[in-house]
């Protein structure tokens, strides 16, 4: 029974070498698919807040539509002017710059 048993088992594979490659593609994989993108998303957004200027409409991830009236480089925050009044918010919540959005392109000739 025993021989049996130890006739059925399956050779040994090639060892370590056979599981590194699908070990590497795997994480070349994941970097390709998950970490460069969202490296190249940040850098979008760290330009897009550092380009901020005054009297940009913008709009807020929270929706809020407004102008923004004071840029304070010391705590990263924004103070917008909407039709209720001024309120502060953080840099990283301004998600839409309406100033470049609209303006008009200029035709090539």
């Amino acid at each position: 029974m025993i021989k049996l048993l130890i006739l059925q088992t399956t050779p040994p594979s090639e060892g370590f070498g056979s599981m590194m490659f699908p070990m590497i593609a795997l994480l070349a994989v994941f970097y390709l698919f998950m970490i460069l993108p969202q490296n190249r998303k940040r850098k979008k957004e760290k330009k897009f807040i550092s380009e901020l200027k005054k009297c940009s409409r913008v709009v807020t991830s929270s929706g809020i539509h407004g102008k923004l009236v004071e840029l304070n480089d010391k705590d990263n925050t924004v103070t917008i002017e909407t039709g209720a009044g001024k309120i502060k918010f953080e840099k990283a919540a301004i998600s839409v710059d309406l100033s470049k959005k609209f303006l008009p392109t200029p035709k090539k000739k």
